[in-house]
């Protein structure tokens, strides 16, 4: 199964339970960043020019954990920023655990390795860890040298010690499908359990031209298609569909809602309008209707998972080829 059966459980009673409720806006994933202190500052990276003022601000443990509690999503990712530079870390994730959520830990892999000596392994716990190529490519995306190595290092251990191990990699102009799939050959060999791969958003504080737009992420991930049927790539088949041009999807915004030390960011994870005091108030202040493509022009070119990935929810009830399709691929 491609993804744990606890967490395909809870997250069929959740959609149920929504759906007999008709609730109509609900989030699936709440994206908790307790910091944006980074130990990188990576050349596509918009949160570190974003928040460039307030980068030392961090959430208090409390805030942490009554965000969760707010937020009635089954999976908490913990993302930052460097989640493990979060002066109260290793008590934040057994805190949610404890909440009965399901916990994704997003690291850039350099402290990893130490970091496993403080934490203990949980059922619920998935560790996601950013590899952006081959080690030369890595580093120069990532603008440190070694961090491949301390990445692999870090990925390693946490295999050797029974965790569950993601990584996520994003796909740039430059960036080498081959090469892509060499890396996951060589992490599949060290255990990893499954990849991410999304196309990169193109923030408007980055001024790099790294990012990709509508025509050239259905060119790549035609060829992502095909690794995926090489790889366990966590994509679901018909976001990867909406990613080759072959399937329509709107944006769903509020699937994935982001809470930094700002406050509940809104309308979503890559865009940001306003910042509000608590959930309830984000989900009701913000007027949906006026993002997506065709109503806001910095939703023109985005494909990103955080968006669409909700939608596929939505989607894949309408169709049993699609809904096939999906049984099919998570249980390979």
């Amino acid at each position: 199964m491609r993804f744990p059966l606890k967490l395909n459980i809870d997250l069929t009673r959740y959609l149920v339970s929504n759906k007999l409720r008709k609730v109509e806006k609900f989030p699936l994933v709440l994206m908790l960043e307790p910091t944006h202190l980074c130990n990188l500052a990576c050349s596509g990276c918009g949160r570190i020019r974003e928040y460039a003022d307030t980068l030392a601000d961090e959430m208090s443990l409390e805030e942490c954990l009554g965000s969760v509690d707010e937020c009635p999503a089954p999976v908490v990712t913990i993302t930052g920023g460097e989640p493990f530079l979060y002066s109260r870390i290793h008590e934040l994730i057994p805190a949610v655990l404890a909440k009965g959520k399901h916990v994704y830990l997003c690291t850039n892999g350099l402290l990893l390795e130490d970091a496993l000596d403080r934490m203990r392994n949980h059922p619920n716990l998935t560790l996601n860890v950013h590899m952006d190529g081959m080690e030369a490519t890595h580093d120069r995306v990532l603008e440190q040298k070694g961090a491949f190595a301390a990445a692999v290092s870090g990925i390693r251990k946490a295999k050797r010690l029974g965790y569950r191990v993601w990584t996520n990699t994003t796909i740039f102009k430059e960036t080498d499908l081959e090469e892509i799939d060499e890396l996951f050959t060589i992490l599949k060999g060290f255990g990893v359990d499954g990849f991410l791969v999304a196309p990169g958003f193109g923030y408007e504080a980055v001024g790099e031209k790294l990012f990709l737009e509508r025509r050239e992420i259905e060119r790549k991930f035609r060829e992502v298609f095909e690794l995926s049927k090489r790889h366990r790539i966590l994509s679901t088949p018909m976001y990867l569909r909406f990613l080759m041009g072959e399937k329509q999807l709107d944006c769903t915004p509020w699937g994935n809602p982001t809470r930094n030390p700002r406050g509940w960011k809104a309308p979503c994870y890559l865009i940001t309008d306003a910042h509000y005091p608590t959930f309830r108030e984000m989900m009701e202040k913000t007027d949906w209707s006026r993002y997506g493509v065709g109503r806001d022009e910095r939703c023109s070119q985005c494909m990103m998972h955080c968006g669409f990935e909700p939608s596929v929810v939505s989607e894949v009830g309408k169709s049993w080829k699609d809904m096939w399709e999906m049984i099919v691929w998570n249980l390979s």
